[in-house]
């Protein structure tokens, strides 16, 4: 098995520099992959990291799917932001997704700004990148892609898919499209669709892009600039919706910033206007704003019901997919709500499920934090799905 490896080169505004992306391969060489939009792309690059070993038989496989704003740096350290990766509480040795047994696999997504085939790449036709011609992607897209990186290693089934919020997406999509190829799903605070209370977040996201004058209607970087102010108003936005307000009351309360006395003016007097600030900033300097506005707007599109007739029982139909649904208390951008109809139609469906509701008071983010009873829920499906897959080993082999 052959690999392609590239430097290349990350443009992540004023803090330019050369980021060295994990493994990259080129897919869809000898067909083209059909995108929902119509449109058909070939020779197109995946990034991904590889964790572990694949056993002989490839039956050890766990594919990750990142987030939103997350990447393929599950552990170890960032290439852009030098820091841990995003998972490192549960992805390694001797952790819940032990590299000592599992072969473990995230890939950026198609769309992304990390490696894989996105809105920077460089169109053949014009020897400049993409920007707003490159194609508009959905999850079933993405899906595909990774599908095609999957069968590149040749593995036939995976022993889980793993995703929270928008991986949490992916996750569902492939227990529907591919459940031959799904031993174990396990979407974590997600949803079959997005609520117009969702597309409406993101729609402000994008709009604050879009204002910033140095957007140039996606063509920044030949003006060389970067709509930072708007990328980071988006990012500040949206970091709001996956917090509590719960969480934060007891994380800043009225908490002042570096200050005994509120100065009555527009400075940051708060501890939780410094702490936006702070994550709007951090997150120009590792995110295209194009690929802000493509991956948003996959999200929204997604509605696994009307893929199957407004009925989402239909998309999990005969499935022998174990699952395990798993949502938090206090996530109000993807309600618990949102798994229990999940839930309802994997039990409509005679799938075996398992479903936890996570108490705390993290929000949305609690999948990427410290939150022992989400790790024991996940802990303890993994030993599970392990026993019955030996099990139905032993039954196939009597």
């Amino acid at each position: 098995m052959s690999k392609i490896s590239k430097t290349i080169t990350a443009e992540f505004g004023p803090n330019y520099k050369e980021a060295k992306i994990g493994d990259i391969v080129i897919l869809a060489q000898d067909k083209p992959l059909l995108l929902d939009c119509g449109k058909e792309i070939s020779s197109f690059p995946i990034a991904y990291k590889a964790y572990g070993t694949l056993n002989e038989d490839k039956s050890n496989a766990i594919l990750i799917c990142h987030g939103l704003t997350g990447d393929q740096y599950l552990i170890g350290t960032h290439p852009v932001t030098r820091k841990p990766g995003w998972w490192e509480d549960v992805v390694g040795e001797g952790k819940i997704l032990d590299t000592n047994k599992y072969f473990i696999i995230c890939s950026n997504v198609i769309g992304g700004c990390m490696g894989s085939f996105g809105p920077k790449c460089i169109n053949p036709e014009t020897g400049k990148p993409y920007n707003l011609d490159f194609p508009v992607v959905t999850i079933s897209d993405m899906v595909r892609a990774q599908k095609l990186l999957i069968e590149y290693f040749g593995i036939e089934q995976l022993f889980a898919v793993i995703g929270g919020s928008m991986g949490g997406m992916l996750t569902l999509e492939w227990a529907a499209k591919y459940p031959e190829c799904v031993y174990a799903a396990v979407p974590i605070a997600t949803a079959a669709k997005h609520t117009a209370q969702n597309i409406a977040f993101h729609e402000i996201g994008r709009q604050a892009i879009k204002a910033d004058p140095d957007w140039h209607g996606g063509n920044y970087i030949a003006h060389r600039t970067l709509p930072s102010k708007g990328l980071a108003v988006g990012r500040m936005m949206a970091h709001v919706t996956y917090l509590s307000e719960s969480g934060l009351a007891r994380k800043f309360g009225r908490g002042l910033q570096d200050k005994e006395k509120i100065t009555y003016g527009f400075d940051t007097d708060f501890q939780v206007e410094s702490y936006l600030l702070h994550q709007g900033r951090a997150f120009v300097n590792r995110f295209d704003p194009n690929s802000y506005l493509y991956i948003t707007k996959a999200m929204d599109y997604f509605d696994l019901d009307a893929d199957y007739g407004g009925m989402l029982a239909n998309a999990f139909k005969n499935t022998k997919t174990r699952f395990c649904v798993i949502s938090f208390s206090s996530d109000w951008l993807f309600p618990t709500s949102e798994s229990k109809h999940v839930v309802h139609a994997l039990n409509a469906s005679v799938a075996r499920v398992s479903f936890v509701e996570v108490d705390t008071d993290k929000g949305h983010d609690a999948f990427l934090l410290d939150e022992p009873e989400f790790w024991e829920t996940l802990d303890g499906f993994m030993k599970g799905i392990a026993a019955s897959r030996f099990e139905d080993n032993i039954r196939k082999d009597t």
